[in-house]
This record gives structure tokens, C-alpha cells and sequence, in this order.
């Protein structure tokens, strides 16, 4: 009976010690796709309105970057620079080495008007965009698609975005329902 209660113990050891493992592994591997693959974000403001509205959830996708340059029309997550844990969400307009100016509420690359669907209303205050601005081998030019209501790319406390500062892609959207899909 003894031997019996012996095993028995050890059987509830072995047991405990596989459920503490598998509560291990799951928490480090969540750790690692949340680090690496990809989060949950939340939308704050309305500065991608009509895009994205506030109060939106979004799936961000942390790695593609890592195989790819962002393009344009990506909407994408950087940190704010003047504040911790602040991350801006906007659309890239301008890429690597382009020269961008926004004249009469239009935007332009190289000299030729962008066509492009995002923008909610034309843009009233071009910021330092009413001059060229030539973007480094390594910058990004990113406007909200709520060009009156965004703090973007044109003012000095956004500038220009370098690739690096770049988190990822919003990817799709998780909520509400009635918007579930991808973020375009």
C-alpha cells in the first residue's frame, strides 16, 4: 500500500510539473509574438478619420518590416518622440530620397500631384510642407487621412519618421465588428 502512495504522489508531482511547464511555455511564447509578430493597439483620436475612428482595435504586424520597406499608402505605428508610451498612427505619403511639398491643398512627389483617395478634406495648413522637403535614404513622410485634424509629418514635433522608429503595419482591424477587416 505504501508503494502504492509513493506512485501516486510522484504521478501528482509529474503532473503539476507538466501543467507548470506548459503555463511556462505559453506565457514565453505569447511574450515572444507580442515582442516580435505583432499586438493589439488601440486607435485614440480622429486623426485617420474616416480610415480609422476612435476606439478602434487594430492587429499591428511587427514583422514584415523586418523583410520589407514600409510603402506608400501603409499605415503605420511609430512612438511619439516627446512622450513615453504615446505611439502615433498615420499613413506614409513620402518614401526614401522623394522631395514632398503640399501646395493649394494638394500633395506633391517630385514635382507631380499625388493621386490618392485617403485624404478626408484638402489639406488647409501644409505646415513645413508648403516648402520642398527632401527626404533622407532612411525617412518617412506620414499625414493622417484627417489632414485638418492629424498632427503629422508637417509639424515639428512628428517631422519626418525615420525606418527605424517605425513598429510595424496596422494590419487589420479587430473592433468593433461592424469593422472588422483589413486596415487600408
Amino acid at each position: 500500500m505504501r508503494r502504492e502512495q509513493k506512485k501516486k504522489k510522484k504521478s501528482v508531482m509529474r503532473e503539476f510539473m507538466r501543467w507548470i511547464l506548459f503555463l511556462v511555455s505559453l506565457f514565453g511564447a505569447t511574450f515572444l509574438i507580442v515582442r516580435f509578430v505583432g499586438e493589439r493597439t488601440v486607435v485614440s483620436g480622429d486623426s485617420m478619420y474616416p480610415s480609422l475612428e476612435d476606439g478602434d482595435n487594430l492587429i499591428v504586424d511587427k514583422i514584415s518590416y523586418r523583410f520589407s520597406d514600409p510603402k506608400r499608402f501603409d499605415v503605420v505605428v511609430f512612438p511619439f518622440r516627446y512622450q513615453d508610451e504615446t505611439y502615433y498612427i498615420k499613413r506614409v505619403i513620402g518614401l526614401p530620397g522623394e522631395t514632398v511639398q503640399i501646395l493649394d491643398g494638394e500633395i506633391y512627389i517630385n514635382g507631380r500631384i499625388l493621386k490618392e483617395p485617403y485624404g478626408y478634406e484638402a489639406i488647409r495648413n501644409p505646415g513645413f510642407a508648403s516648402s520642398e522637403i527632401t527626404l533622407a535614404a532612411d525617412e518617412y513622410f506620414v499625414l493622417g487621412d484627417n489632414r485638418n485634424n492629424s498632427r503629422d509629418s508637417r509639424e515639428p514635433s512628428v517631422g519626418n519618421i525615420s525606418r527605424d522608429e517605425i513598429i510595424g503595419k496596422a494590419l487589420f482591424c479587430i473592433w468593433p465588428f461592424s469593422k472588422i477587416g483589413p486596415v487600408g
